[in-house]
């Protein structure tokens, strides 16, 4: 009998965003748009964190879940939110990657269904094919990135197990409306799993925004709530997350996670805590600042752009330039210095996504650089 691997990963494809951040790395001096990597550095005083935790000899397994303090710390952050879980409700997680690779990986078997609003961050279809489950696309472009109740409901059949719900979405920075979270809550009525991507929850520009978890409580017994220190503390290769629930189900996540990855490094743990203390409102501002540059920038290009409300990211259409997403970024790359990332890689074919996170110096001359490739390809 030859030799052979897993045939769910024949339905996988190396990650677009990584493979077009490489492209940017062997274009001389091209500005890379493409990551969700934030210029900004972790804070000095999280990283003395870590010192003082391998002094204190923090070097040995810790609990598979994480530390009691590091739980506790990550529930009364949540509770400053208006969210109310106890620490045994609590996974810590190596990024908010493995929370979403361990909570889908303990909901799907083969045949399940998956509903997933796209544009939508690549992960959760692979993990999905991964489990031998099926991704059911919910497009959300007609309606500006939010969720109509009949295009969900139509979607909804015996064999759906779960949707996923990212506010701020990635790639579009679309901030999800009481409509949209109203008409996740109607199909989750049916017996269906939420699962609550929220790593970019404090990157929100408006004040007042609730989350799903927030605005349906009635349904915590079937939500899953994914969160990261990644974006807001500027901690994104520290691969800390965590994912809270229901207790029942948050055991059976566990289990997936223990036999994954065992634990987080034992002595980030600490500094994880006192991250969680830290202000990012200043971040949220340069965000926001940036976002406005870009708005302002894509309309002089003459590009449509849903108005992004969170995260760091726009999503204009480039739809009437003549090339798809793909040729788009390749061209924009070599041609032109600046690196995007193409919404195929999203499911969104005519789109292309531009990351905001980098330095002010770098996204000005990469969106000049952008405009002047914008109007050459124009007749």
């Amino acid at each position: 009998m030859p030799l052979g691997t897993n045939t769910a990963l024949e339905g996988l494809a190396p990650s677009e965003i990584r493979r077009f951040s490489a492209l940017a790395r062997k274009v001389p001096g091209c500005v890379d748009l493409t990551l969700g990597e934030p210029a900004e550095c972790t804070a000095g005083p999280v990283c003395d964190q870590v010192a003082r935790s391998l002094d204190a000899g923090q070097t040995h397994y810790p609990p598979n879940r994480g530390r009691e303090g590091l739980r506790e710390a990550i529930c009364a952050h949540m509770a400053s939110g208006g969210l109310s879980f106890l620490p045994e409700q609590v996974v810590v997680t190596n990024g908010a990657t493995e929370a979403l690779f361990s909570a889908l990986f303990a909901l799907l078997e083969p045949g399940d269904e998956l509903i997933v609003p796209t544009p939508a961050f690549l992960l959760y279809g692979a993990v999905a094919t991964l489990c031998r489950a099926r991704v059911v696309a919910l497009d959300t472009a007609p309606d500006s990135f939010q969720i109509d109740p009949q295009r969900l409901m139509a979607l909804v059949g015996p064999r759906t197990k779960a949707i996923v719900v990212t506010s701020p979405n990635n790639p579009t920075g679309a901030v999800l409306d009481a409509r949209s979270l109203d008409a996740v809550a109607t199909a989750a009525g049916r017996g269906l799993y939420v699962i609550c991507d929220d790593v970019y929850d404090q990157l929100v520009y408006a004040d007042g925004v609730q989350g799903f978890a927030l605005r349906h409580p009635e349904l915590s017994d079937r939500t899953v709530v994914v969160n990261s220190m990644s974006k807001p503390y500027a901690m994104t290769g520290w691969r800390l997350g965590w994912l809270a629930g229901p207790r029942e189900l948050v055991d059976r996540i566990a289990m997936v996670h223990q036999y994954a990855v065992s634990s987080v490094v034992s002595f980030t743990q600490d500094a994880a805590a006192l991250a969680l203390s830290t202000d990012v409102a200043p971040m949220r501002a340069a965000y926001r600042a940036r976002r406005d540059l870009v708005l302002e920038r894509l309309d002089g290009m003459g590009l449509p752009v849903v108005r992004p409300e969170g995260a760091f990211y726009a999503f204009p259409r480039i739809e009437e330039l003549g090339l798809g997403s793909r040729d788009f970024c390749v061209r924009a790359a070599r041609e032109a210095g600046v690196a995007l990332v193409p919404g195929a890689a999203f499911g969104a074919e005519g789109h292309v996504r531009l990351s905001y996170a980098c330095a002010d110096d770098a996204l000005v001359c990469g969106l000049d650089r952008l405009g002047d490739f914008v109007g050459a390809l124009r007749p």
